[in-house]
């Protein structure tokens, strides 16, 4: 009762309790029936009182179902159904109840077949709701649910005629008569019923809504009536009474039917059935119960006699059990492919993050020492935009190839998504941990050949350790992922968790985040250090260095967010703003008269971009400067070890007329194979190699001997990182074309050099 009325008081219905009260009248006189049954069985005696309460307990049903079918917004055609089959049964339970009343029992024949047609009519009607239960919900059946339903049905129905079999002969072997006509069809309108609900519970997915066993009680009390009855032979012997136990079995399944209607009338009733584990457990179990069934049907034909239908219903259960096993088992395979493919990544074939978070708990519940770690690929986000995804694909593919390769069969290799990998590594503390990541760098440093190209890439890897730094897969990754961002940093290559690096791993992410905002609104600068002829002291041409105007922190120095700009894969973006504002300062000075050329840096993934020369040819010609005017400078670390390709574009940048300069010449470590492949113009010698020549004779020596050879080449040498006078003077007399440093000036914005330009031309005048 409060799972009818107290729910709809939850819910919000509208009148929760004002027929609550037909409820309560229908469960007592369920009771009362019951009690005046008992008496009756016990005394021998019935009593007019006692067929009134049992004509009332038949009519209480009829009165619930059609004010549930009057109110019912869903679900309104098996009400109707489940309404008239109700009636059906509890008028002719009334009929007979006034004939015992009345006629003290003597009925005449055409009231008794009106009663008995009523009592059949119940069987088609509550089939009819049943099925259309079942159609409404068609949607929810899969192809082996729909075979679970009919081994269940076919189950329950096979050994329900073995055991309603002989009733069933007996009844047809005597002479025509209409109780021997009830006898005989009765328990074969309640197998049809019994396997019905069967095959509804085996299916797992059909739901009357949320009262729906109380229908299920209700037909099953309904049909275990109907066969004790049927195997007392009661009917066929002619000592059928109204007050017999079995009136109980009925009125009460009637009652279930419409407190079942009662339910599933109110607002709300339609939504998916919640189902506990025991009922999912018991809905489980049927289709097993039922092939059971079948199988207890055919070994007890084997030893006595059973009804040829018993043995084909058997039979047919146990056929369909049969393929309903292979098809489990077929999708049982087909489930664990599924999962394997969840756990797997699509381009490496190695586990993914999902395996990683399944199986790392499971390893570290092994309570030994584990090291946790996070590999992330240096610059790669430049290979996917120069290259394309394809090439970036398959170098994602050779580094899980040599990482499976370096490790142990008992460590975990994973595939996070994009470029970061992880390794669990088993029975390993810190110094082994350290070992293994060293072994992997090299590993993958090794050059890689992708679709023609030759490309060298490096890694970050981040090491935490279990279970000293984390207990758990969450807090060694997120330690792991702020130790790699710190060897990025740092480009230590890798490094081991330390504590310090929690407040570096959120000072990152908050510098990333404002970078983001600094491109899209703009707030780099650009700042201009000059280069000094060293034979006139006149000034030819500026390098433009970026700078970040900083709404809060004011100008941040490129050393403070590079690294972090390449990590995140956002060089490009800013070297082509930095080209833009560039350029949009050498159109004014060459405006003016002032034909000074400006250097700017490009990356190494820039220099595979096939529409590069266009690209920067386009932006000469829309602010009318001569390709002259520009100077790209490229460092001797490069990402790209394709030099054919490298080769081919600067070849197309220098035709049009734009120099290229080596910066940073003498820390690569393959300058000379440069000087021989690259189309180049200038070469920047790097302050390590300038700085130390005043109190170093042989670093003089190799100075000298560079500029020579630069000369030799027809190349134009210019000195970085000039700081002191003894050291401009060495460089003048070597014969160094040109040099910039903190001697002459250091790097300015376009107003304070045009300002510093001015002093300089009007004191190299005045001198003599």
């Amino acid at each position: 009762m409060e799972l009818l009325v107290g729910e709809d008081r939850r819910r919000g219905a509208a009148t929760p309790r004002r027929d609550a009260w037909l409820v309560w009248a229908l469960i007592a006189l369920v009771a009362a029936s019951s009690v005046q049954t008992l008496v009756a069985a016990v005394a021998g005696v019935r009593t007019p009182i006692g067929d009134i309460v049992g004509a009332l307990s038949f009519a209480a049903p009829i009165v619930l179902c059609w004010l549930s079918v009057h109110r019912a917004t869903a679900r309104r055609t098996e009400l109707i159904l489940a309404a008239l089959a109700v009636s059906a049964y509890s008028l002719a339970g009334i009929l007979f109840s006034l004939v015992y009343l009345v006629f003290a029992g003597a009925a005449s024949d055409p009231l008794a077949i009106l009663a008995t047609g009523l009592f059949f009519s119940f069987y088609p009607l509550m089939i009819t709701a049943l099925a259309v239960l079942v159609h409404r919900q068609r949607g929810r059946l899969s192809w082996g649910m729909s075979v679970d339903s009919t081994v269940g049905a076919l189950g329950a129905a096979s050994l329900l005629v073995v055991v309603l079999g002989p009733s069933i002969d007996r009844a047809f072997g005597r002479p025509f008569s209409l109780d021997s006509f009830v006898a005989a069809v009765n328990p074969l309108l309640d197998i049809i019923v019994i396997a019905a609900l069967a095959g509804v519970a085996a299916s797992r997915s059909i739901s009357a809504g949320r009262s729906w066993l109380m229908l299920i009680a209700g037909l099953l009390l309904f049909a275990a009536a109907d066969i004790g009855f049927a195997l007392t032979g009661m009917t066929i012997e002619g000592s059928y009474r109204t007050a017999s136990p079995f009136d109980l079995g009925w009125i009460a399944g009637l009652a279930f039917i419409a407190l079942w209607a009662y339910r599933a009338a109110r607002p709300g009733s339609t939504s998916p059935t919640v189902r506990n584990a025991a009922v999912v457990r018991w809905a489980l179990s049927l289709p097993v119960l039922a092939t059971t069934a079948g199988l207890v049907v055919l070994v007890i034909a084997s030893e006595v006699e059973v009804s040829p239908l018993a043995i084909s219903l058997a039979a047919v259960a146990v056929v369909l059990a049969a393929a309903r096993t292979t098809l489990a088992f077929r999708e049982l395979r087909r489930m664990g492919d599924l999962r394997r493919q969840a756990r797997t990544d699509d381009l490496t074939g190695l586990p993914n993050r999902r395996a990683l978070y399944a199986e790392v708990p499971l390893s570290l519940a092994a309570g030994t020492d584990r090291a946790l770690l996070l590999l992330d690929l240096d610059r790669f986000k430049e290979v996917n935009d120069s290259l394309g995804h394809d090439v970036g694909d398959e170098l994602l593919v050779q580094v899980g190839t040599r990482l499976t390769n370096h490790v142990r069969g008992t460590d975990l290799v994973a595939r996070l998504g994009g470029d970061e990998f992880a390794i669990l590594l088993a029975d390993a503390r810190e110094a082994e941990a350290v070992v293994v990541a060293g072994t992997l760098r090299e590993a993958l440093a090794r050059p890689y050949l992708l679709e023609g190209i030759t490309l060298q890439t490096t890694v970050s890897i981040g090491i935490a350790l279990y279970p000293g730094q984390a207990l758990d897969v969450t807090g060694l990754l997120r330690k792991a992922d702020m130790a790699m961002y710190k060897a990025k940093a740092t480009r230590s290559g890798h490094r081991v968790y330390d504590t310090s690096d929690d407040s570096h791993g959120a000072a990152r992410l908050r510098t990333l985040q404002e970078l983001r905002v600094a491109l899209a609104e703009r707030q780099l600068v650009v700042y201009y250090q000059p280069k000094v002829d060293l034979a006139t002291g006149a000034v030819r041409g500026v390098e433009s260095l970026v700078r970040w105007n900083h709404p809060v922190r004011g100008l941040v120095q490129p050393g403070d967010f590079l690294s972090i700009v390449e990590e995140a894969g956002l060089m490009n973006a800013m070297t082509q703003q930095v080209l833009d504002m560039a350029l949009d300062q050498a159109a004014v000075w060459h405006a003016r008269g002032d034909d000074l050329t400006v250097a700017v840096n490009l990356t190494a993934s820039a220099l595979v971009d096939a529409e590069l020369p266009e690209r920067i040819a386009a932006m000469l010609s829309d602010r009318g400067l001569p390709a002259s005017a520009l100077i790209l400078e490229i460092t001797e670390e490069f990402l790209l070890e394709d030099r054919s390709r490298t080769t081919a574009i600067l070849t197309r940048l220098r035709a049009g007329g734009i120099r290229i300069a080596i910066d940073d010449f003498g820390t690569g470590y393959s300058s000379l194979a440069y000087l021989r492949d690259l189309p180049i113009d200038e070469l920047k010698l790097d302050r390590s190699i300038v700085s130390p020549m005043k109190d170093d004779p042989r670093a003089a020596a190799l100075v000298a001997s560079t500029i020579e050879l630069a000369h030799s080449l027809g190349l134009t040498m210019v000195a970085e990182g000039v700081e002191d006078a003894e050291v401009y003077a060495d460089l003048a007399r070597y014969g160094c074309d040109e040099a910039q440093g903190f001697l002459m000036s250091r790097p300015m914005p376009a107003g304070e050099l045009d300002r510093w330009l001015a002093e300089r031309r009007l004191a190299l005048t005045a001198s003599p």
